[in-house]
């Protein structure tokens, strides 16, 4: 999708309902810089303002995302053409997000490691010793949490039965056995347990 594209049109939309920034903003509750940032290029709307912003523009959703009124003619096309995309765009994002979470896995670890050799081997009195060390526990098991969270959201996981992919719950994905970021869990859809595939797509 062409932000830049995407952003002049809402301008025009705004202009043609004789709308400020401020007062498409009031509308929609949110800041007049967001509206100001859309019309720049600089950010895109998010899924859940959608819908109202198309809404005071008189425009359709898949307008908005072409960046012009689309014809009756190319109605189907555009829509399959931005569903598309939109579902490449959220594959890039999974994928950032999953290297995100090998970045704050390590991270943590060195960390943890690092305060409990600092406190091991460097000379301190016994309460600062134990309060590295508590520290260094917190920092590492809060990594953890975050890690293991983008790793629940971030894509699907495929079913080795069934081949049924889908977004487990934070509590499956927590207490499932793995290897790496296959998992050994319960598909919803056939019920039966088996070795289960981090994947980006969902088909």
């Amino acid at each position: 999708m062409d932000q830049v594209k995407i952003g002049k049109f809402i301008a025009e939309c705004r202009k043609k309902e004789n709308l400020t920034q401020m007062q498409l903003a009031e509308k929609l509750n949110i800041t007049d810089r967001a509206i100001s940032k859309w019309e720049t290029g600089k950010s895109l709307p998010d899924s859940s303002i959608m819908l109202d912003l198309c809404d005071v523009l008189g425009i359709s959703v898949n307008d908005l995302l072409c960046g012009e009124v689309v014809t009756m003619d190319n109605y189907n096309k555009e829509l399959e053409n931005n569903l598309l995309e939109m579902i490449k765009q959220k594959e890039q994002a999974d994928k950032r997000l999953l290297s995100v979470e090998v970045f704050i896995g390590i991270t943590a670890t060195v960390v943890l490691f690092a305060m409990v050799l600092l406190a091991s081997f460097v000379q301190m009195s016994n309460g600062l010793r134990i309060s590295l060390m508590v520290l260094g526990f917190i920092l590492f098991f809060a990594g953890c949490f975050y890690a293991l969270r983008i790793e629940q959201v971030a894509g699907y996981y495929a079913c080795k039965e069934c081949g049924h992919r889908y977004v487990p719950t934070y509590k499956a994905v927590n207490f499932a056995p793995h290897m790496g970021r296959t998992r050994y869990m319960r598909c919803p859809q056939c019920e039966k347990k088996s070795w289960q595939k981090k994947v980006l797509s969902k088909d």
